[in-house]
């Protein structure tokens, strides 16, 4: 499957230091664009969310369109982010490579908390107001049990707000 691991942080258009790539697990690689790519071998168990190839490989595009046109390093993660949610998210934003250039939408299904975090160059562009709009054109499909549409939708509602002119 090389549409992309949807591990936090590994997504979007992303500078990858050539010492970072050695500790990649084998299937593992970083695409021309600093996207991690991974796969996995006949009969390994899955070790993605329970999403459909077309779910992921749609989520992967929505990430790399949103990053281009943004110039910001967007990333996904889903999972549970503990009693401090947004402590967490910014932990998980930190393991991201140029974490000063990206933004971060973390999601746990289990709480339902929605967290948006943003590294400190691009803070300005992705301020409070554009998390906002990211997190409610997400709402309507995470009610409706569609977590991969949600975050497509916030993706490009963020990217378009925090564009450069």
């Amino acid at each position: 499957m090389a549409n992309g691991d949807v591990v936090p942080g590994q997504h979007g258009d992303v500078s990858v230091s050539s010492a970072a790539t050695t500790a990649l697990p084998i299937g593992t690689v970083v695409t021309n664009g600093g996207r991690v790519s991974a796969t996995r071998f006949p009969g390994q168990a899955p070790t993605t969310p329970p999403f459909t190839r077309e779910e992921l490989i749609g989520l992967d595009d929505a990430l790399k369109a949103a990053s281009e046109k943004a110039l910001i390093r967007f990333s996904v993660f889903i999972g549970d982010l503990g009693s401090d949610a947004v402590a967490d998210a910014r932990a998980v934003l930190l393991r991201a490579p140029e974490p000063a250039h990206g933004t971060l939408i973390a999601v746990s299904p289990n709480t339902h908390d929605v967290v948006v975090v943003s590294g400190t160059k691009v803070a300005d562009r992705v301020n409070d107001r554009v998390a906002q709009l990211g997190v409610t054109a997400a709402v309507t499909s995470f009610r409706q049990g569609d977590l991969i549409d949600g975050l497509i939708a916030a993706l490009r509602v963020m990217s378009t707000a925090a564009a450069v002119s």
